[in-house]
């Protein structure tokens, strides 16, 4: 990586040279069980194939989550990680693959918009997504993520009209985060039926790519997802698989959905 490369930088050569169907972006709770496992898990993250990772910082309402990474977060929360100690997760794992912080804007707006933005450019992130920031109140994280060479990743839903999935799209930085269903995080035993047409419409509106989240749990499920979108995003699973089994089965499970991308 050039020394100059911004984190939109990295998170576009990312999407463009992975010799897989799609980009794996795996998601992992920052600060759980504890620091230095998640530290463990995103490296052995990156080493299994993961292109990005997602990166969560604990908050205490995160309203977008299931009970899977909402527990984490609290877990996270109780053995006493802060944002700062999340950005120093983040500065070992980006030195290996892009990393993108899940942030509440709380958390965000807490520090400052600008401060916060140095501070994860600092760490080495490439971009953050902010999933309770309004697009129409986007502006001032905008701006200060572009200063810094961050993408502000934004999101689409389901129940985007075609006039806001235009107003995103045109917006977007580094990719465009399409929710596969309405409600929160979690495990689903199938995709929604209606997810390439929501894929379509978004990229028909967007010139960064697409990525699909919420619900993919399996190989067969990521490799669906990877026939419509250029990237797949596992969170649930893979949380679980780590308060399960310790950070050995981040690395285990991402190398099954790396796999199941070729």
């Amino acid at each position: 990586m050039s020394v100059a490369a911004t984190g939109v930088d990295r998170i576009a050569a990312a999407f463009a040279s992975h010799g897989k169907r799609a980009a794996l972006m795996p998601y992992l709770m920052g600060g759980y069980p504890d620091v230095g496992t998640s530290v463990e898990a995103g490296l052995a993250a990156a080493s299994a194939g993961a292109d990005l990772i997602e990166l969560g910082i604990p908050f205490s309402d995160p309203l977008a989550d299931g009970p899977v990474i909402h527990a984490a977060a609290t877990a996270a929360l109780a053995a006493g990680a802060t944002p700062h100690g999340v950005l120093q997760v983040c500065e070992r794992i980006a030195a290996e693959v892009p990393v993108v912080l899940m942030v509440y804007v709380n958390v965000v707006m807490t520090t400052g918009a600008e401060a916060f933005a140095l501070r994860a450019a600092a760490a080495g992130a490439s971009g953050l997504i902010v999933p309770d920031l309004p697009h129409d109140e986007a502006a001032e994280v905008r701006a200060a993520c572009d200063s810094e060479g961050l993408a502000l990743v934004p999101l689409v839903a389901p129940t985007s009209t075609p006039e806001r999935i235009e107003e995103i799209g045109a917006s977007a930085r580094g990719f465009v985060y399409t929710v596969s269903l309405t409600g929160t995080t979690g495990e689903r035993t199938e995709l929604p039926p209606g997810l390439p047409e929501t894929v379509a419409r978004v990229r028909d509106s967007a010139s960064v790519p697409v990525a699909v989240g919420f619900g993919i749990s399996t190989r067969e499920q990521a490799s669906a997802v990877a026939e419509v979108a250029d990237g797949v995003i596992v969170g649930s699973r893979l949380v679980r698989a780590i308060g399960e089994d310790g950070p050995a089965a981040a690395g285990e499970l991402v190398g099954e959905l790396a796999e199941a991308l070729r």
